[in-house]
C-alpha cells in the first residue's frame, strides 16, 4: 500500500502544471532565500496567501514544499558571495563559505553547499517516513492533558532557544500568541470573546496576515538601515570534480549532520539555523583539521548545509504526527496543511495515510529541482544581491499586502497585517523573538481547547494530570527548563562552590 501512495505521488507531482509549479516555486524560493532578510517564513507565508484559492490542494502542497525547501537552500549564495546569510538557516555557512569565496573558489563553495542541501533533504525523508508513522502511533495514547501539556512544552522551548539568553523574552512573546489566538469565537462552546461587536473580529485573528506583519516589515523597514556589506564576490567556476571529491571524503560528517539538523527540526519551535550550528560544531569537534575552520574549509560548509536542510524533513515530522510545528517555516506550512483540508495529527494515517507519503516523495521532487535550478541559475540569482534595496523592497511590501489580502478576499486581513506589522517593529526593536509568538498563535487553540475539556471531564480539577505518566514527564520536562534559565542551578552550584572554600 506505501508502495502504490508512492507512486500515486510521484504521478501527482510529474502532472505538466504540477511539475511547472514546482519548478516556479522552487525558483521563487531560491530567490527569497538569496536576499538577506527575507526568511523561508516569510517565503511560505507569502505563498501561502497566494495559492489559498488553487482549486487542486496536491497543487498547492508541492508549490509550499518547494518554496520552503527553496528557501532554505538559497541562502547559502549571499552567504557565500556577500558575508551575509540569506537566512538565518545559512549563518554557520557564511564562516567558511565566505573565506573559500575571497580564496578564488567562490563556485566550488556553492556547489558543495548546494549538492549537500539536495542530500540533506533527502535523507530527511527517509526519518519521514519511518519516524512520523511511529510518532503517530505514540500519539494517539495522548488525552486532553497530553496535548495541552504538549503545546506548553513547545512554547517554552521555543522560547528558551530563539531569545538568545533571556528566556523569559521568549515565553512572553508565545504566551502574547496564545492570548491572540484566543480572540473570536472559542472552539469548545463558540463563545464570542475580546471580538467587542465586530464581525471581522469574531471570526478570529488569521494567522497568514500575523505571520506577514511579523516577518515581513520589520526586513523591510530595517533593509534599509543595514549597511551593504560591501562588494559581491566573483562566482567562479564550481569544479563539480573536486567538489564531488570533497563531499565523497566526508559521507560520515554528512551522515552525523542529517542526523543532529533531523532531531534539532523534530523540537517544537527551534528552527533549522540551530540545526545548521549544531551541526557545524560537531563537525569541528570531531576534525583533524579544527583549527582551520572558519578559514575556508569545505567541511564546515558540508556540516552546515547538511544540517540547516535536513531540518526541514525534522520540522515537517511534529507538524504531521502531533500538528505541533518544528520551526517557524513549519508553522506556517501546518496553517496551511489545515487551509487546504488536511488534518495532520494522531488521526493522520489512519483519515488520510497517503498524505505522509506525499509529502515524502514532494520533498525529494522539490529538493533535485533546487539542486538543477540552484546550480543553473546560480550566475542570476547571484546578480538578484545587486538590485536596489529602494526599488526590492516596495516590490516585497506589496506582495505582502497580496498575500494578506488573498485569503479571506477581506480587507480587514490587510489592516491586521498592518497592525503585527507595528507590532514586529517593536518587538525587533526591544529584542523580542517573533518565532514563539507565532508558536503560540498556531497552539493556541490546541492549548486552550484542550485545557478546557480536561477540567470539564475533572470537574475543574488539576489532579488526574499528576497521575497520568506521560504529562507528568511533560511536566518534569517543563519545570528543569524554567528552573535552569532563571538561573536556579547556576545559583545552587555557586553556592556549594563557596561553602567548599
Amino acid at each position: 500500500m506505501a508502495f502504490q501512495y508512492m507512486l500515486d505521488a510521484c504521478g501527482n507531482v510529474l502532472a505538466p502544471y504540477n511539475l511547472l509549479m514546482l519548478i516556479m516555486a522552487t525558483a521563487a524560493g531560491l530567490v527569497m532565500g538569496v536576499l538577506p532578510g527575507l526568511s523561508a517564513t516569510m517565503a511560505i507565508a507569502l505563498l501561502t496567501g497566494l495559492t489559498y484559492n488553487v482549486g487542486d490542494h496536491q497543487t498547492a502542497i508541492i508549490a509550499l514544499l518547494g518554496v520552503y525547501v527553496g528557501a532554505i537552500s538559497g541562502g547559502c549564495q549571499s552567504a557565500i558571495l556577500l558575508n551575509i546569510p540569506g537566512t538565518p538557516a545559512s549563518a554557520a555557512t557564511a564562516m567558511d563559505g565566505f573565506p573559500l569565496a575571497k580564496a578564488g573558489k567562490g563556485g566550488l563553495a556553492i556547489f558543495i553547499a548546494t549538492t549537500v542541501s539536495c542530500l540533506g533533504t533527502l535523507l530527511s525523508v527517509v526519518f519521514v517516513l519511518t519516524l512520523t508513522p511511529l510518532l503517530t502511533r505514540f500519539a494517539l495514547s495522548f488525552a486532553s492533558w497530553e496535548f495541552f501539556l504538549l503545546s506548553i512544552f513547545g512554547i517554552l522551548i521555543c522560547g528558551a532557544l530563539t531569545a538568545r539568553g533571556n528566556a523569559l523574552k521568549g515565553w512572553i512573546s508565545g504566551a502574547a500568541g496564545i492570548l491572540v489566538a484566543q480572540i473570536g469565537l472559542d472552539t469548545v462552546d463558540t463563545f464570542e470573546r475580546f471580538s467587542y461587536g465586530n464581525v471581522n473580529v469574531m471570526s478570529g485573528i488569521q494567522l497568514i496576515p500575523v505571520m506577514i506583519g511579523l516577518f515581513g516589515f520589520p526586513e523591510i523597514v530595517l533593509a534599509f538601515k543595514r549597511e551593504s556589506g560591501g562588494r559581491v564576490l566573483e562566482l567562479t567556476r564550481f569544479n563539480i570534480r573536486e567538489g564531488f571529491r570533497i563531499i565523497r571524503a566526508n559521507l560520515i560528517g554528512i551522515a552525523r549532520s542529517a542526523l543532529i539538523g533531523v532531531g534539532v527540526g523534530i523540537i517544537p519551535g527551534v528552527g533549522e539555523d540551530v540545526g545548521g550550528w549544531l551541526s557545524y560544531w560537531a563537525m569541528k569537534a570531531s576534525s583533524r583539521e579544527a583549527a582551520s575552520f572558519g578559514s575556508g574549509n569545505p567541511q564546515g560548509i558540508v556540516a552546515a548545509e547538511t544540517g540547516n536542510n535536513s531540518c526541514i524533513g525534522g520540522a515537517i515530522i511534529p507538524v504531521l504526527s502531533l500538528a505541533v510545528p518544528g520551526s517557524a517555516p513549519a508553522a506556517v506550512l501546518l496553517a496551511a496543511f489545515f487551509m487546504h483540508n488536511y488534518r495532520p495529527g494522531p488521526l493522520l494515517m489512519s483519515e488520510s495515510p497517503e498524505f505522509v507519503y506525499n509529502v515524502a516523495i514532494y520533498l525529494v521532487f522539490a529538493s533535485v529541482a533546487m539542486w538543477l535550478l540552484a546550480l543553473g541559475m546560480a550566475r542570476l540569482t547571484v546578480r538578484v544581491l545587486t538590485v536596489d534595496k529602494k526599488i526590492l523592497m516596495p516590490i516585497i511590501f506589496l506582495l505582502c499586502v497580496i498575500g494578506a489580502y488573498l485569503i479571506n478576499y477581506n480587507l480587514f486581513d490587510v489592516k491586521v497585517m498592518f497592525v503585527f506589522g507595528l507590532v514586529g517593529l517593536g518587538m525587533s526593536y526591544l529584542k523580542v523573538p517573533a518565532a514563539p509568538f507565532i508558536l503560540g498563535v498556531v497552539l493556541g487553540p490546541m492549548t486552550d481547547a484542550n485545557l478546557r475539556r480536561a477540567l470539564r471531564l475533572s470537574d475543574g480539577s488539576f489532579l488526574p494530570m499528576f497521575g497520568r505518566p506521560i504529562c507528568v514527564a511533560f511536566l518534569a520536562v517543563c519545570l528543569f527548563m524554567i528552573l535552569s534559565q532563571i538561573g536556579l542551578f547556576s545559583w545552587w552550584r555557586r553556592r556549594r562552590a563557596g561553602k567548599g572554600n
